[in-house]
């Protein structure tokens, strides 16, 4: 059985694409630095629907216990202090096995 991670995000009015960029380009390098994590993919909204979020993240472990290892591990959590909380306006998340 597998575990899943799902987060969305809408950031704060004036975010700009530099910011989004320089999160994207932190969080890519977790997943050599935490070796429990397993896909790892993340993207902006396409802009179809409306009522949609601006960013998404879903992360895939081997089990409860990996996610949570990523989940507190301290590299995980500063680029969280550094790069998401200042343009973050809203946060979502699951998490589910399958």
């Amino acid at each position: 059985m597998s575990f899943r991670h799902v987060v969305t995000f809408r950031f704060v009015e004036g975010t700009t694409p530099e910011q989004v960029q320089a999160m994207v380009d932190g969080l890519r390098e977790l997943p050599e630095i935490i070796p429990e994590m397993g896909t790892y993919l993340m993207g902006p909204d396409v802009g179809i629907n409306a009522d949609s979020w601006d960013f998404t993240i879903n992360a895939d472990f081997a089990s409860q216990a990996d996610y949570l290892t990523y989940r507190d591990h301290p590299e995980h959590q500063a680029r969280i202090a550094s790069l998401v909380k200042p343009i973050l306006a809203e946060r979502t998340s699951v998490q589910f096995t399958y």
